[in-house]
C-alpha cells in the first residue's frame, strides 16, 4: 500500500468514525429541541462556516448547469437526512436506527446506477434484495414499544442520503468533494436560516451541556467536517476500496449508543447489522 493509499484510508476512517456518532448525537439533541429547529440550525452553522472557506480559499461558483445537482445534494444530505432522523429518533432509539444505516452504501449505490454510472452484475441485486428483506423482517419481528414510523423515517432518510450522495460524487468530479458540500451548504442557506428561526424555541436557556454538545457535534462534524474527511479519502485511497469502510459506521454506532447513551443493544439487532453489512459487502463486490 502506497503512503498516498495509505493516507486515503485513514482519512475515509476517520470520516466514518465522525459519521458514526451523527445518530446518537441527534438522538440526545431531539430531546429538548424541535427536529425542524434542529435541523435548521445545524445547516445555518455549518453553512456560515463552509461559506467562510469558499472566501478564503477563493473558490470558483459553480456553472449554472451544476444548480440542479447541488439543490438535490441540498434537499439530500442538507434537509432530507438530518431531518428524517431527527424525527425518526423522536420514536426510536439511536441503536434500532442505526441498522438501517447499513443500507445506505446500497442506497447510494442504487442511484448511482440510476444515474448513469455501470449496471452491476446480477449477484449484486440478490445481495440488495436480501439485506432490505432483513431490516423488513427486523421491523416487523419488534415489539409494539418501536415505532412503525420511526422506522419508516429512517429508510425515507436512507433514500434521501443515498441520492444526495450520487449526485454529489458525480459532481465533485467537476467542483472537488469539500467543495460540493460547501456549496450545497450556502445554496440551503436562506431558506434553512428562516426556519430556524421560526422553529426556534422560546429560550434556549435551561439546555443541559450534552444538548449543547450534541447540536455542536451535528452542526460542525457531521454536517461538515466529516465530509471533509470522507472525500479527501476517497480522492487518495479510491472510491471503491475506501467507499466500503462505511459498512464499519453500524458498528461504530451501536457501540457509541451503548456507552453514551446506555441504550440496550439486544442480540437480534447485532445479528441483523452483521448481516445487513455482509449484505451490503457483497453488493458491492458485484457492483
Amino acid at each position: 500500500m502506497t503512503d498516498t493509499s495509505f493516507a486515503g484510508w485513514g482519512s475515509g476512517f476517520l470520516g466514518v468514525l465522525i459519521f458514526s456518532g451523527s445518530l446518537p448525537a441527534t438522538r440526545v439533541a431531539v430531546g429538548a429541541l424541535d427536529p425542524m429547529f434542529l435541523t435548521s440550525v445545524r445547516a445555518v452553522i455549518a453553512a456560515l462556516l463552509g461559506s467562510a472557506m469558499l472566501m478564503v480559499f477563493q473558490q470558483p461558483r459553480p456553472e449554472r448547469s451544476d444548480l440542479l445537482s447541488l439543490v438535490i445534494v441540498a434537499a439530500g444530505v442538507v434537509v432530507g437526512f438530518p431531518l428524517l432522523t431527527a424525527i425518526a429518533l423522536q420514536h426510536i432509539t439511536a441503536a434500532h436506527s442505526i441498522v438501517f444505516i447499513g443500507l445506505l452504501p446500497l442506497a447510494t449505490g442504487i442511484f448511482g446506477v440510476l444515474r448513469g454510472d455501470k449496471r452491476p452484475e446480477p449477484l449484486f441485486w440478490i445481495f440488495s434484495v436480501l439485506g432490505s428483506l432483513a431490516v423488513a423482517g427486523f421491523a416487523l419481528q419488534q415489539n409494539s414499544d418501536v415505532s412503525l414510523l420511526g422506522g419508516s423515517l429512517m429508510i425515507a432518510a436512507i433514500l434521501a442520503c443515498g441520492l444526495g450522495y450520487a449526485e454529489g460524487a458525480l459532481l465533485s468530479r467537476r467542483l472537488g468533494g469539500w467543495q460540493v458540500i460547501c456549496w450545497a451548504l450556502v445554496l440551503a442557506l436562506p431558506l434553512m436560516l428562516v426556519f430556524a428561526l421560526f422553529f426556534k424555541p422560546d429560550t434556549l436557556a435551561g439546555l443541559s451541556v450534552p444538548v449543547w454538545i450534541s447540536v455542536g457535534y451535528v452542526s460542525l462534524f457531521s454536517m461538515l467536517i466529516g465530509f471533509f474527511f470522507w472525500y479527501r479519502g476517497l480522492a487518495l485511497g479510491g472510491t471503491a476500496g475506501v467507499g466500503q469502510l462505511q459498512l464499519l459506521q453500524p458498528f461504530f454506532g451501536l457501540i457509541l449508543s451503548a456507552l453514551l447513551l446506555s441504550e440496550p443493544t439486544p442480540p437480534l439487532m447485532i445479528a441483523v447489522t452483521v448481516f445487513v453489512v455482509l449484505c451490503v459487502a457483497g453488493a458491492k463486490r458485484f457492483s
